[in-house]
């Protein structure tokens, strides 16, 4: 391991023209290694960018001009290139095969790391498949960053998988959950009624989580396993909702891929939030999932037609979204004993021009498969799709369709069944 202070990092001299460069998602991004990258530019023209969902500003058009852009997720900050990117559209539960077979490729880590006692490194607020990217790079750049927790499980990085290490920088990019609007918490209210005292629960980021969480913290003895988790489990922990204590499987522990949150978050994993930091192939898995007792998972989209087919990644003709961990988890919910999927979203667009519910996708990305869908939620109550026949799941999603739109689907149903 090669040992340089941050201003004498020179990124072309580990660098080979060609190359895809990655790092980790959300707050696992390096600051200090992504803005030396920028800055560096002119001397990397010819290299690829390797992103999933970013929680930064360091990708912008301009930089089109210099590198390649390969995306795994279009949120958050990669919406800004990602009409510019190569789409790759991967269940994340498959991403570290993906990496370890060289179906992806990745040349170039960026990573950063917390210094542990025992010698070896921690990645601290992510895991999911950032170790098989480290498996796979030809050079692993990291960032000693002392601010990080120092999480082990999935998160720990060995000594010997370092190529550079650069000394140092505390920056972390922080994702302070947003604040949920009315009408969002009349959604979380939905599916907060179909969740159970004692059950399991996976969460995302964004408005929507945030709700269900707020609507659930009268609840008692959940448990968490999910693929990140953000500022919003602290809150179920501390108003006695969240205990881990029924979950069939790691009891007493929140299972997560990712800390998308902030400080509040990282101080509540180190000070007693047992939390076990674990890779995709774990977090994702329906092996683990039928383990795991009354599982509900908890996600959402960008639209659904009346058959039951899930558009999550594209609205008004841009990639916003991703496959992400979706299928992944829809499908878990279903193998867990007792465990439900739900899907859950607002009606109409906030501007209420557009219904979510649509007759047809008319050729926009299918995430999830109208065979894997169970339940539908809106503002207006749940749709059980799972084992419908399609004019049956054309009435229950209309019923809980925006009233503004509800004639014009009935309409549009009728005509494509005459």
């Amino acid at each position: 391991m090669k040992t340089l202070p941050l201003d004498q990092l020179r990124l072309a001299d580990h660098l080979r023209p060609g190359d895809v460069v990655g790092w980790p998602q959300g707050p696992g991004e390096p600051p200090a290694l992504t803005r030396a990258l920028i800055a560096q530019r002119e001397d990397l023209r010819g290299c690829a960018l390797l992103f999933g969902l970013t929680a930064s500003d360091t990708l912008q058009p301009a930089l089109g001009e210099y590198f390649r852009f390969h995306a795994l997720n279009g949120a958050g900050g990669s919406r800004r290139v990602s009409a510019m990117a190569e789409i790759h559209p991967c269940h994340v539960g498959t991403l570290p095969m993906l990496f370890r077979s060289g179906a992806l490729r990745v040349d170039a880590m960026l990573i950063q790391v917390a210094r542990l006692a025992d010698g070896r490194y921690s990645l601290g607020v992510i895991a999911d498949f950032t170790a098989a990217m480290i498996g796979q790079a030809r050079v692993v750049i990291a960032l000693l960053n002392p601010a990080l927790p120092p999480l082990d499980g999935d998160a720990i990085v060995d000594a010997d998988d370092i190529d550079v290490l650069v000394e140092q920088d505390d920056r972390i990019f922080e994702m302070p959950d947003p604040e949920p609007s009315a009408l969002d918490m009349k959604v979380a209210e939905q599916v907060a009624n179909l969740i159970p005292d004692r059950a399991t629960i996976q969460l995302g980021i964004g408005t929507l989580p945030v709700a269900v969480a707020k609507a659930l913290v009268h609840h008692r003895g959940l448990g968490v396993h999910s693929g990140v988790v953000s500022d919003l489990l602290v809150e179920l922990a501390e108003r006695g909702a969240l205990t881990n204590a029924h979950k069939g499987i790691d009891a007493g522990a929140t299972v997560t891929g990712g800390l998308f949150g902030t400080r509040r978050l990282r101080d509540f994993a180190v000070h007693g939030g047992a939390i076990s930091m674990r890779s995709a192939d774990y977090t994702h898995s329906i092996e683990v999932a039928a383990r795991l007792s009354r599982f509900h998972t908890i996600n959402s989209a960008v639209e659904i037609d009346l058959s039951g087919q899930v558009n999550s990644e594209v609205a008004g003709g841009r990639y916003l979204g991703a496959v992400g961990g979706q299928v992944d988890f829809v499908r878990a919910g279903l193998a867990s004993p007792g465990g439900r999927s739900i899907l859950a979203f607002t009606a109409a667009t906030p501007d209420g021009r557009h219904s979510r519910i649509v007759a047809s996708l008319d050729g926009r990305p299918v995430t999830t498969a109208r065979s894997d869908v169970d339940v539908i939620v809106t503002e207006y109550g749940a749709a059980h799709l799972r084992g419908c026949g399609l004019r049956e799941r054309a009435r229950r999603l209309i019923a809980i369709a925006h009233p503004d739109h509800r004639d014009a689907l009935k309409h549009a149903f009728e005509r494509g069944a005459a």
